[in-house]
């Protein structure tokens, strides 16, 4: 079994696309999923499975959103290791020790081209930062008040994108390493 971490691009949002997380466990529970587990309302499930791709992991749990609850919803799966290593590799830790109540990571659900790439490395933002590989983000003014959103990236890279602010992503990673050593 591989450990793998969901996170669902803009559920419960605004009063738009409401799943609670209970109806959302039993969702992967049905799906075959084992040890599912949800973390705070806004889409971030862990769980584990047989190792299959994580593009098919995603369109599976797609569509049976769309089944379930009659809309779409964008769902990046990562495994457990790979988001460990992003976290670890956080050059706004490693390089600058920035406060972690700053820093997001915006997952992207593949690689942008690299025309699309520079189009958004020639803006320069006053105060926020960001850093391909996932955009490693830097807010000193918080996260609510960057221009460097989802629909940003989405529009510039041309690949769907979601954030979760770095205390976040470290506790799914708790969360799965604890369902890891669990089972």
């Amino acid at each position: 079994m591989h450990t793998y971490i969901s996170i669902l691009r803009g559920i419960n949002v605004s009063g738009q696309k409401i799943i609670k997380m209970t109806a959302l466990q039993l969702l992967y529970q049905n799906l075959g999923f084992k040890n599912v587990c949800t973390y705070i309302q806004s889409g971030n499930v862990i769980f584990q499975e047989k190792e299959t791709t994580k593009q098919d992991l995603g369109k599976k749990i797609c569509n049976e959103i769309l089944n379930s609850f009659g809309f779409e919803v964008p769902v990046l799966v990562m495994e457990l290791k790979e988001v460990k290593e992003i976290i670890q590799k956080n050059p706004f830790l490693i390089n600058r020790k920035e406060e972690i109540n700053h820093l997001h990571l915006t997952f992207l659900s593949s690689t942008p081209l690299k025309e699309n790439i520079a189009k958004i490395q020639e803006i320069k933002s006053i105060s926020d930062e960001f850093i391909i590989k996932v955009i490693y983000l830097f807010c000193p003014n918080g996260y609510g008040k960057t221009k460097l959103t989802n629909n940003f990236f989405e529009n510039k890279l041309k690949v769907t994108a979601t954030t979760r602010n770095y205390k976040t992503t470290n506790e799914l990673v708790n969360i799965a390493e604890k369902i890891t050593n669990e089972y």
